[in-house]
């Protein structure tokens, strides 16, 4: 293992450099060649699953031994379901549209010249995370489509796992004739990589951290590189008293409990009190079979006497885990207040049967994902139909909500003319 490089800066610079030059030919590089290269990707993964196992166990057991959390240690886990999945997830990449080189929006000028817009790819994406060594195939795979070169710097806690991973994406590129460099995963745990990596404007055009709180707080404060992120996954869901009981329940539910690590889990019920009583009497029993703990407002724990007082710090809190901040409120009005003051801008849920109600939640709401009788947990690129995601964005500049391949292009005006001059 490559832990500690003499020097680092000199290092970085040189994978900078080298990823500068790659994203220049795969800016040019034809669709079936970079489909091919994806394909590829997937048959090098599929020969090499006993490596991958290896490699992985390598990590597990040394996660164990630092006393990683179970969450932890499951969320670094190569399952065999998991490398499937990494393989099936470059093959659906591989047959998604390609973005780039797309002309939309031409239009004739009274000068006579033509002006619309091309798609273009970002250059150098630098991507930072913890954690799932999946990310590594999945982010190639984007960056690779989208025209992009990839910097992935992954957790220290999955290197051998991110190594092996690298290793089949090389020998994948190098079959489609394109430059080991487009893919680079920094080969070292050395912590100060993370902060040559966010101060490299020359060599990385963009940075998209996926990981927890401290580590995107850290980057968002401290990059020289424009950085696409969310910090928090606060997420709601307001059943209003038109709602129907049903959708309420099922939805309420799944949002909550079908996973609860997750950045678009709920974590805060809303509930319009002319229908809070019915609606929370059938809820909690499943709820609490469920295991969730229960924290509420002071008219919550007049209906549900188990439920514990909710905090101020209650409504700004990302659980990642079975608690769930429950408040009654009057009615739309108040629901909205609550989410746009308490919210993380990532997704929220309305139930209701209400039309005109419906179009004023999804208009007053100011989140990157905003919903109408639906689970907050479809906020997905897989579940949004883009084939995969590189992250979550609640920023609004330059992409927002999952970040698919079209949020990994950024777009440039192009103009014909037939020897057109300006009077």
């Amino acid at each position: 293992m490559l832990n500690q490089i003499s020097d680092l800066a000199s290092y970085m610079d040189t994978l900078g450099r080298e990823a500068r030059q790659a994203s220049r030919v795969l800016a040019s590089a034809a669709t079936a060649q970079k489909n091919r290269a994806l394909e590829a990707i997937a048959e090098e993964l599929d020969k090499s699953r006993e490596v991958l196992a290896a490699e992985n166990g390598k990590d597990l057991r040394a996660g164990a031994e630092k006393g990683l959390e179970a969450a932890l240690l499951d969320r670094l886990e190569l399952t065999p379901g998991r490398i499937d999945s990494m393989i099936e997830g470059l093959r659906q990449i591989a047959a998604l549209p390609d973005p780039i080189g797309e002309v939309f929006d031409m239009k004739y000028l009274p000068s006579g010249i033509q002006v619309g817009r091309m798609r273009v790819p970002l250059g150098v994406v630098g991507i930072i995370y913890e954690s799932r060594p999946n990310v590594t195939a999945d982010a190639a795979a984007l960056c690779l489509k989208s025209g992009n070169a990839a910097v992935l710097r992954g957790g220290s806690e999955a290197y051998n796992s991110n190594q092996a991973i690298a290793a089949a994406i090389h020998d994948g590129l190098q079959q489609a004739d394109l430059p080991r460099a487009a893919v680079q995963v920094v080969a070292t745990t050395d912590r100060a990589a993370v902060g040559e990596m966010i101060t490299m404007p020359e060599s990385i055009d963009v940075i998209i951290p996926r990981g927890g709180k401290g580590l995107i707080e850290r980057i968002s404060r401290d990059a020289r590189v424009p950085v696409i992120k969310h910090l928090d996954g606060i997420c709601h869901v307001y059943i209003d008293d038109q709602a129907d009981p049903d959708k309420a329940f099922a939805v309420a539910l799944n949002a909550k409990t079908q996973r609860y690590g997750t950045c678009n889990t709920m974590e805060t019920l809303l509930v319009a009190q002319g229908i809070a009583e019915a609606s929370l009497a059938a809820l909690v029993p499943a709820l609490k079979e469920k295991g969730v703990e229960l924290r509420g407002c002071e008219r919550t724990r007049d209906i549900v006497a188990e439920c514990r007082p909710a905090t101020e710090a209650d409504w700004d809190t990302e659980y990642l885990a079975p608690i769930l901040s429950i408040r009654v409120v009057e009615g739309l009005d108040q629901a909205i207040a609550h989410i746009n003051r308490h919210g993380s801008q990532h997704t929220d849920a309305i139930v209701t049967e209400n039309y005109t109600r419906a179009r004023r939640f999804l208009t007053e709401v100011d989140s990157s994902s905003v919903m109408v009788n639906a689970s907050t947990r479809f906020a997905d690129g897989f579940e949004y139909g883009l084939g995969a995601e590189i992250g979550i964005s609640t920023d609004k500049f330059h992409a927002r909500g999952p970040v698919g391949l079209e949020g990994l292009t950024s777009v440039k005006f192009i103009v014909l003319g037939d020897g057109h001059i300006r009077s």
